[in-house]
C-alpha cells in the first residue's frame, strides 16, 4: 500500500487544491497526541486549547457550553459554562448488563444523570467536567468500551440492524460489525497514553497509522449494516453500507451501498443530502476487505481542501461510480457483482414484547428523543438499571433511539415485566405511531450548532400534531417524523416522511415526501415556519391523506402522488 501521507500530498498537488488548516492540525498533533494532557490539566479555564478542541473528537469527545446560561455568565463576566460530551462506542449497538450498570452509574456520578441513546447506536454523556473528564473515559474503558474514534476524522461506531427477534443471522451480522470496527479503529497510541496512563512509546510517537498515515480521512466516516425487512439503520444515509443477504435462512453475502450523508449548509448549493448508491453484491467472507477498499478510496481521493464537500457523497458525486469500481479493483482486487434483490419494509422499530425462534423473549422500550432519565413519575432509567441487575441477556441500542431489552428467559420474563409495572414503564405499543416513529438531535442547549430546539421541542409539538391526527383518525397509521436544531443531520431529518430542520429559534423549514423505508429523500416543502404555521400546513394534507389515500399507502408516497411537492421543490437541501 502508498504510504498515506506521501499519496495525500500528491493528490492535493495534482489538482492544485490547498489543504484546509485542520489537515495541518492533523498532521502536527503526533498521531493525534496534540497539547491535549497540557490543556487538561490547566486549572484556569474550563477549556482546552483550541485546536486541541478538534483533536479531542478523534479521542470520542466534544468540548461544548450550556448556552441557556450564556448571558448569565457573561453579566458575571464569567467564561461560558464548558463541559464535555463523551461518545461511547458500542459496535452493533450492543452491550451487556454490567456494561449498562456502568454507564448508569457514570452518567449519575460525572455528567447530567441522564443517558443519551443516539441515533448510531452510542451511549453519549453530557455535561461531564474538564476535571472529570480523564477520570470517565478511563472509566468507561474498564467497562471494556471505549470513545476512540467515536468522533472525529475516522470511521466512526458501526451500527447494526436491531432485530435478533427477526432475523436468525442477526449474530452472524453483529459479529461482521465487530470485525469491521476493530479493523477501522485507529492504533496511535496516543488514546491510551492520555486517558489510561500508557506509557509514551519510544520515540514518542506511532511508527504509523496503517490504514489513516498522519492525515486520517479527509471527514467523519459513517458505516451501518440492514438485515431487511427492517431498515432500522438507515443503511441509506452512511458513508459505507452493508444490506444483509439471506437466502434459506443463511447469510449469503452483502449488497455494498456508499455515498450517503445527511448533512447540508443553508444557502450553499455545492452542499445536500445524498441517499447512497446500491452499487453490487460481494460474498460475505469479504466485508472487512471491502470495507477497508471504501476507506482506502476516500483517504486518498475525498477532498482535503473544502470540509464542508469532504465526505464520500462528495467524492462519488465528483468522481462516479466508474472509477470508484475500478479503484477498488485498483487496490484490492475486489470485482463486484450485481445485486441481489433485497426489500425493506419499514424504518422503525418494533416495540413491546416480541418472542424468537430460539425461544427468547426481547423487548421494545420507546426512548423519547433518546434520554433515558427519570422523570414525571416516568421511571425509566430506574427501571432499566433493576433489569440490568438480574439480566442474563443484552441490551440493544437502536439506530432509532430506543432500546431493545434482548435475550430475556423465559423464567425471567415475569420479573421484568413486574419492574416495568412497578416504575410505569410506557409500553411503545400504546402510544401513537408518529411519536413511535420520530427522531430530534440533541440540539439546545449544549450543541453549538443548532439554530433551534429539537429533543426538548419535538415532543410537544407530537402531542399538538396528534390532535390532528386524531382528528382525521391517523394515530394508528405509520407516519415518520423528525426534527433537528440544524442541517448537519444528525436525527436523519432529510430520510422522514415529515422533516423539520431548524432555521432559527422557534422556526423550521418543513420537508415532506421521503420514503418510510429509507431510500428517498423529502424535499423542501415551506420554509421558516412557527408552530402554529407548521400545524397550518399539516393539517389539510393529513385531512386529504386521511380521505384520499390508497390501501397500505404511506404519507410521504402520498405526499408525492398528489403532488403536493413543486416539481422544481428541492430535495436534500
Amino acid at each position: 500500500m502508498l504510504e498515506t501521507g506521501k499519496k495525500i500530498m500528491e493528490m492535493e498537488k495534482k489538482i492544485n487544491l490547498q489543504p484546509s488548516p485542520n489537515e495541518g492540525a492533523k498532521e502536527n498533533s503526533n498521531y493525534l497526541r496534540g497539547t491535549i494532557k497540557e490543556s487538561l490539566n490547566d486549572p484556569l479555564t474550563g477549556a482546552l486549547r483550541e485546536e486541541d478542541q478538534f483533536l479531542i473528537k478523534f479521542h470520542g469527545t466534544y468540548q461544548q457550553y450550556d448556552r441557556d446560561l450564556e448571558d448569565e455568565r457573561k453579566r458575571q463576566k464569567l467564561e461560558p459554562l464548558y463541559s464535555f460530551l463523551i461518545r461511547v462506542r458500542v459496535p452493533g449497538g450492543v452491550a451487556t448488563p454490567q456494561q449498562w450498570l456502568d454507564m448508569d452509574k457514570l452518567a449519575d456520578t460525572y455528567a447530567d444523570q441522564e443517558i443519551k441513546l443516539t441515533t448510531r447506536q452510542a451511549f453519549q454523556l453530557h455535561g461531564v467536567l474538564k476535571r472529570n473528564l480523564k477520570t470517565t473515559i478511563k472509566k468507561i474503558n474498564d467497562t471494556l468500551l471505549d470513545t476512540i474514534a467515536a468522533c472525529g476524522d475516522v470511521n466512526r461506531n458501526v451500527m447494526c440492524s436491531a432485530n435478533p427477534f427477526e432475523s436468525p443471522v442477526h449474530a452472524e451480522v453483529l459479529e461482521d460489525a465487530k470485525r469491521i470496527s476493530t479493523h477501522l479503529t485507529p492504533q496511535t497510541n496516543a488514546y491510551h497514553e492520555i486517558w489510561l496512563d500508557g506509557k509514551l512509546i519510544e520515540g514518542g510517537e506511532k511508527e504509523e497509522e496503517p490504514l489513516y498515515g498522519k492525515f486520517y480521512l479527509p471527514r467523519k466516516f459513517k458505516t451501518a449494516i440492514a438485515v431487511p425487512p427492517r431498515n432500522d439503520t438507515d443503511v441509506l444515509s452512511n458513508d459505507l453500507g452493508f444490506i444483509a443477504i439471506v437466502e434459506n435462512g443463511q447469510l449469503i453475502g452483502y449488497n455494498l451501498t456508499v455515498g450517503g450523508g445527511m448533512a447540508f449548509t443553508f444557502g450553499n448549493a455545492a452542499t445536500f443530502a445524498r441517499v447512497a448508491d446500491v452499487v453490487g453484491y460481494f460474498p460475505k467472507d469479504d466485508i472487512v476487505k471491502v470495507s477497508e477498499a471504501v476507506l482506502v478510496f476516500q483517504r486518498d481521493h475525498g477532498n482535503r481542501s473544502e470540509r464542508k464537500n469532504a465526505r464520500l457523497k462528495y467524492t462519488i458525486d465528483r468522481l462516479g461510480l466508474d472509477f470508484f469500481k475500478q479503484e477498488l479493483f485498483n487496490t484490492h482486487a475486489i470485482v463486484l457483482q450485481p445485486a441481489k434483490d433485497y426489500k425493506f419494509e419499514t424504518l422503525g422499530d418494533k416495540y413491546g414484547w416480541t418472542k424468537s425462534e430460539d425461544g427468547f423473549w426481547h423487548y421494545g422500550l420507546f426512548v423519547e428523543g433518546g434520554k433515558l432519565t427519570d422523570k414525571k413519575g416516568y421511571l425509566a432509567k430506574t427501571a432499566v438499571r433493576e433489569i440490568a441487575k438480574i439480566h442474563q441477556g443484552t441490551f440493544i441500542l437502536t439506530g432509532n433511539q430506543n432500546l431493545v431489552i434482548a435475550q430475556i428467559s423465559e423464567s425471567l420474563k415475569p420479573t421484568v415485566e413486574s419492574i416495568l409495572k412497578q416504575y410505569s414503564v410506557i409500553d411503545g405499543n400504546s402510544i401513537s405511531l408518529l411519536r413511535q416513529n420520530s427522531i430530534a438531535c440533541a440540539a439546545l442547549p449544549l450543541c453549538g450548532l443548532a439554530f433551534a430546539e429539537a429533543e426538548r421541542y419535538l415532543p410537544s409539538l407530537v402531542d399538538q400534531i396528534e390532535v390532528l391526527l386524531a382528528e382525521y383518525n391517523l394515530l394508528e397509521t405509520p407516519i415518520s417524523i423528525r426534527m433537528t436544531g440544524c442541517p448537519n443531520g444528525c436525527g436523519r431529518a432529510p430520510l422522514a416522511e415529515i422533516g423539520l430542520i431548524g432555521k432559527a429559534p422557534g422556526v423550521y423549514n418543513l420537508y415532506l415526501g421521503a420514503s418510510f423505508t429509507g431510500n428517498r429523500l423529502n424535499k423542501l416543502y415551506k420554509e421558516t415556519l412557527n408552530e402554529d404555521q407548521i400545524l397550518a400546513e399539516l393539517s389539510p394534507i393529513l385531512k386529504d391523506y386521511s380521505i384520499n389515500r390508497l390501501d397500505n399507502e404511506h404519507f410521504g408516497d402520498f405526499v408525492l402522488r398528489s403532488n403536493y411537492l413543486h416539481p422544481n421543490a428541492t430535495e436534500g437541501i
